[in-house]
């Protein structure tokens, strides 16, 4: 290469360099994202923000721009962290105010949004109208669930199966229950809210008893669980939750005895179940990762859970989300292992929200997420499967129909002596439909 030509190429690369300098400095940027900014070309301006950030080049109006550009995007927890970064470099704007709450009520997360808007300006939480302590919502559900297997159960000849014999045999079918919720939510403190619930369970069986021959007894039994549930945020993009879940009821039975000849006699068990969980989830990006710890107390035996999940919103935004969960047990008959997967998710599709769920592994006396539906049933399921859709009506009421499908396992017990000498399992599908109107204040 000749001296000249070297000569040419150094000006030509020192040319390049000088406009490339140019072009990704302060003035350049902040000029070039405000005509992208009045123009209205989101898409554009989003690329170019991440470009020059990408040079090390980011001011509050940048951040702001950008955050405008996602939100326009429908990109709302990306626009609710490049608000929160402008947030703290001035906090006086009221239009950064509006936006700042907005993403993040439209991101899922209404806690935190409250815990900014305490800081707005009179005027802008008029406008939003936000109190630091609020009724925020209210709810009732009622639902009813039914074994279509019952009468195959029931005429099963499981005695025969079971080989009683000479022995006592006994078996609790499951007919059917029905069950009413109240639920009623407040705000505490700005982010900080707690959940209340009320149940009542009313639940059908028919005890089967082989003792020389076939008894039957209509069994009605009645439970009530009261939850609450603590949630905060912890700090920025992290929320702590806590709940205890108190349940008690009482289940009735039919006894054989025998005094010159045999006879039945009713007998009712008092019980007291409970359940605390505690868990932790942070946002980052458009993931959630989080941990529960879970103990529960059913009939006398003590047990923990624990899982953990992320939840992963891959248009930035809660029109879709998904959430893979794994979950492991600890108690004194197996130990410490792996106990359930479950994955659930939702999408907004118009105006309606469609939310699923999907469990599989071995899920006896089962916790699920943050303690507020248990399986304290007796037996055990491997599979249940949900499907909600939440119909908006007018801008505070909501109208919610589920359909929840599980396979139960249970038990016919043989006695011999009063204890038990043989067991055969039986399984049926549980079908629950349920329906609710919330409102929210």
């Amino acid at each position: 290469m000749s001296k000249s030509t070297r000569i040419i190429l150094i000006f030509l690369l020192a040319g390049f360099y000088s406009v490339a300098q140019e072009k990704w400095n302060f003035a350049e940027v902040d000029k070039k994202s405000y005509e992208l900014f009045t123009q209205k070309k989101w898409a554009e301006l989003a690329g170019f923000a991440e470009e020059a950030r990408s040079h090390g080049i980011d001011f509050f109006y940048l951040q702001a721009r950008s955050g405008i550009a996602a939100f326009n995007l429908k990109k709302y927890i990306k626009a609710a962290g490049f608000f929160q970064q402008a947030w703290e470099s001035d906090r006086n704007f009221e239009w950064l105010q509006e936006y700042l709450y907005y993403s993040l009520v439209y991101s899922g997360r209404y806690l935190e949004a409250t815990k900014y808007a305490q800081f707005f300006s009179e005027n802008m939480q008029q406008k939003i109208g936000f109190k630091p302590k609020k009724l925020t919502r209210i709810a009732a559900e009622a639902g009813y669930s039914f074994n279509p297997d019952f009468d195959e159960l029931t005429h099963a000849g499981h005695h025969e199966m079971a080989g009683v014999g000479n022995d006592y045999g006994e078996a609790f079918y499951l007919k059917n229950y029905h069950f009413e919720t109240v639920d009623l939510s407040h705000r505490v403190a700005p982010g900080m809210s707690i959940n209340h619930s009320f149940t009542f369970l009313g639940i059908n069986r028919e005890e089967q008893v082989y003792w020389g021959e076939l008894y039957s007894f209509p069994l009605n039994n009645k439970q009530m669980q009261y939850y609450i549930n603590p949630v905060f945020v912890a700090g920025k993009k992290w929320y702590v939750s806590t709940s205890a879940n108190l349940i008690w009821g009482d289940y009735s039975y039919y006894a054989g005895g025998f005094n010159q000849q045999k006879y039945f006699h009713n007998g009712t068990v008092y019980f007291r179940d409970l359940v605390f969980t505690a868990s932790t989830w942070f946002y980052t990006g458009n993931f959630a990762p989080g941990i529960e710890l879970d103990y529960g107390n059913f009939n006398n035996d003590g047990f923990g859970q624990y899982s953990a999940w992320v939840t992963y919103y891959p248009f930035s935004n809660a029109r879709f989300y998904v959430t893979p969960r794994v979950y492991f047990k600890s108690d004194a008959e197996t130990g410490f292992g792996y106990n359930t997967f479950g994955i659930s998710g939702g999408a907004q599709l118009g105006p309606v929200h469609v939310y699923g769920q999907y469990l599989t592994g071995e899920m006896k006396n089962f916790i699920e997420p943050a303690g507020y539906v248990i399986a304290n049933f007796p037996g055990r399921s491997t599979q249940k499967i949900m499907g909600s859709l939440y119909f908006p009506m007018g801008k505070k009421y909501q109208f919610v129909v589920r359909y929840i499908n599980q396979d139960i396992f249970e038990k016919y017990n043989v006695y011999t002596n009063g204890t038990v000498s043989n067991s055969m399992e039986y399984k049926y599908i549980k079908h629950t439909l349920t329906a609710g109107l919330s409102w929210d204040f």
